[in-house]
């Protein structure tokens, strides 16, 4: 390759995606089925379905605390810090869990690891957004990132379920405790150049992002996909186990949705310049609502091998226009705290959605939770028609 070529702004752009690709992956990855694991076990030492709701509801927690201090760290630090820190914590948590497979360390293995990797996520996304030049390359590139986390979540409960059915609970902890630090090593590599940190607070609150034009409409569609999400990743292992599925078809069903977020986000940037951002968010959270309310229909293991993969196709073409509409509408020197507000309130609903599932789910069973779901996000995605004027700032 000509030495101009590899030089070129658009070929170090090219690899700082890549390598925030497959960093996040190996982090995903680990959460991901860190969270199949510790559900089906606490389920088969009997533990009510309230019990593993609240249990997978801590995956969350930890970002919703911790999401504005990560962001704002990140603004100050860059990319190399928070991912040191998220390894350290994600490394811990599983090796805790591999030693003492109990309720409360498998609890704490789901604050830190679902902690790490919230914070990684926010400095990633910081890392690249700041290095697109215009809207439709921050589109593409946000497209490009976003399947880290489908590709984590076919890799993560595939690779769990498979290892959980052949050689047990602690030996999947144990086998994923590693993955975090390739994501460790790679980071090692990048370039931040000016996505760095500044090094100083900057000035304003909270208060003054979501003040924001269009920031709390924004934030309400990422909402909405975010509860169709949690309860798809929740319901699917209560389901499959009440029908009794093994744990490997039940990762297998759960890899199918990300399998569906991965073809759409590999799709998206053949077309990304092209798109409207709030037509195709407001689209997909409305069709995600009716996928929503026909999945309890599905007769067998193929049809809800399906029904997850439409889903995961419907919900992850929402996520990159979220993050591209968001850089446009934010104060450069504050994206990170912005990219933290949406995590926030994105695992505030990760924390609370899960538990009031569990309970709901036994004294309603899963179809009423499906259809009650289904249409409180048709109807909140016409919220989406309110974006048609955002600006588009380069």
């Amino acid at each position: 390759m000509p030495a101009d070529r590899a030089d070129s702004p658009a070929h170090r752009l090219g690899w700082e995606i890549a390598r925030s690709i497959a960093g996040q992956v190996c982090l995903h990855a680990a959460m991901a089925g860190a969270r199949l694991t510790t559900a089906l076990l606490a389920l088969s030492q009997g533990y009510s379905k309230t019990a593993v709701g609240a249990l997978v509801a801590q995956f969350a927690l930890m970002q919703v605390f911790l999401a504005l201090p990560a962001g704002r760290f990140a603004d100050r630090n860059g990319l190399k810090r928070p991912i040191t820190y998220s390894v350290i914590a994600a490394t811990t948590g599983l090796c805790l869990a591999a030693a003492w497979p109990i309720y409360p360390v498998l609890c704490l293995c789901a604050l830190l690891c679902g902690g790490a990797t919230g914070a990684a996520a926010i400095a990633l996304q910081r890392h690249v957004g700041r290095l697109a030049q215009t809207p439709a390359q921050r589109r593409t590139v946000f497209t490009w990132v976003a399947t880290a986390p489908a590709m984590a979540i076919v890799i993560g409960p595939a690779a769990a379920g498979f290892i959980i059915d052949h050689a047990g609970f602690r030996a999947a902890f144990l086998i994923m405790a590693p993955w975090p630090i390739a994501a460790w090593l790679l980071s090692r590599m990048a370039t931040e150049g000016t996505t760095g940190g500044t090094g100083a607070k900057p000035a304003g609150t909270t208060w003054d992002l979501l003040r924001t034009p269009y920031m709390s409409v924004l934030l309400l569609m990422n909402l909405f996909m975010s509860i169709s999400w949690e309860l798809h990743a929740f319901m699917v292992p209560v389901l499959g186990h009440e029908r009794g599925l093994h744990a490997s078809q039940i990762g297998t069903i759960l890899a199918c949705c990300a399998t569906g977020v991965a073809a759409v986000r590999i799709a998206v940037p053949l077309f990304a310049a092209h798109l409207a951002e709030w037509l195709l968010i407001t689209l997909a959270v409305a069709f995600a609502g009716v996928l929503i309310m026909a999945y309890p229909f599905a007769p067998s293991t193929l049809a809800m091998c399906v029904g997850s993969a439409l889903i995961g196709m419907t919900l992850g073409c929402v996520q990159p226009m979220v993050l591209s509409m968001l850089h446009q509408i934010t104060p450069a020197d504050r994206q990170g705290e912005a990219l933290a507000i949406r995590m926030m309130t994105v695992n505030a609903s990760a924390v609370t959605i899960p538990i009031v599932l569990g309970a709901v789910t036994a004294i309603s069973g899963p179809a009423g939770v499906f259809w009650a779901m289904g249409m409180v996000t048709l109807a909140g995605s016409t919220l989406g028609r309110r974006l048609r004027c955002a600006p588009r700032h380069g």
